[in-house]
């Protein structure tokens, strides 16, 4: 972990989480406009500019029909039609590219006055990494619904979404260490109870993100509009017959996704009572109830995501919630851990 902390490098890593985290709801509503395999190619430089006159939009038409989601679902679709799709995706990957500058700009210019030491610029460049890796397996994710199907793997997409956060993590985590420490530079901090709980809570958002993600990329959401039944059951039959069903089986993982994060809603306040127990900040018990009305929010927007059909203004919300519970998980184990940092040194 870095060392030295730097108010202005804090300010540029809080912008840059908000940009990627913004790009990770746009993503979503590319995902739910169907505008994602509007492009066929990925060509980071030249892609920089649309198609410039009628034989170069005709031209771009002619390659999104030989796709399956023409061939199988938009056949008949305009040339007007087909723009509005494209523009959406061309944003997306606009967006993409500022956020790459956003990145690359200020971490070589802060690099150049010494506001990051050469010694610690391994946590920005796994930054850089990171930013790289889930730009390509955005594309593979997209190629992936350019062979046989008119829709993308579930699990790239599931893989592009995750390392979306990681990044978004990453730069949180280091912002905050810019702000109040870098605890994880003491090695000598145990990991308190409150710390152990908060970690085993983020695991379990994690693993609930994670399956939204393969909600999403199946299109489970739709399997069915009936909540809390499924089908006019509690349990569906044949859910769980084989392992397979878990990573496969859009009404098994919706399932999952629909009654796991009941956990969290009990997790969380079980973590406010020891700490409140313990008598921690109360900046940290503020932040436990933020976290728990999120999460209460969280499963809201989830149950009306499902009763209005996947709304696209509700299910984009719901993502968006899901970015601010996975923001302050990560601001929370920070704290945590900073006075598990503090405990050591006294």
């Amino acid at each position: 972990m870095p060392q030295t902390q730097n108010k202005a490098v804090m300010k540029w890593l809080f912008l840059f989480s908000g940009i990627v985290a913004f790009l990770v709801i746009f993503g979503g509503f590319v995902r739910l406009t169907r505008s994602g395999l509007s492009i066929v190619e990925w060509n980071p430089i030249s892609g920089v500019i649309p198609p410039i006159g009628q034989r170069a939009w005709e031209a771009e038409f002619v390659k999104y029909q030989q796709t399956p989601e023409y061939i199988k679902v938009n056949t008949g679709m305009t040339l007007d039609e087909y723009q509005y799709i494209f523009y959406i995706e061309w944003i997306h990957r606009l967006i993409a590219r500022l956020a790459g500058f956003a990145y690359a700009i200020p971490v070589f210019y802060f690099l150049f006055k010494k506001a990051i030491p050469w010694k610690e610029f391994g946590m920005y460049f796994v930054m850089g990494m990171l930013f790289i890796s889930q730009a390509v397996a955005g594309w593979i994710m997209v190629a992936s619904g350019l062979v046989d199907r008119p829709a993308v793997s579930h699990f790239n997409l599931t893989i592009h979404l995750l390392l979306a956060l990681t990044l978004l993590g990453l730069a949180l985590w280091t912002a905050l260490g810019h702000k109040f420490g870098f605890p994880d530079n003491n090695k000598k901090a145990k990991w308190s109870l409150p710390s152990k709980l908060a970690l085993i809570s983020f695991v379990l958002l994690i693993i609930q993100i994670a399956y939204g993600g393969m909600t999403a990329g199946l299109k489970a959401g739709h399997v069915s509009s009936t909540w809390p039944l499924m089908f006019g059951k509690w349990i569906p039959p044949n859910l769980f017959d084989s392992w397979i069903n878990f990573l496969e089986m859009p009404q098994t993982i919706v399932f999952i996704h629909r009654w796991f994060a009941w956990i969290g809603l009990l997790a969380v306040p079980y973590v406010f009572w020891v700490v409140k127990k313990q008598n921690y900040p109360r900046d940290i018990q503020n932040s436990l109830l933020w976290l728990l009305g999120a999460v209460a929010l969280q499963i809201t927007l989830g149950v009306w995501t499902v009763l209005s059909f996947v709304n696209i203004v509700v299910a984009l919300v719901h993502q968006a919630n899901a970015i601010v519970l996975f923001s302050l998980a990560v601001y929370l184990i920070h704290r945590f851990r900073a006075l598990d940092a503090k405990m050591a040194e006294a």
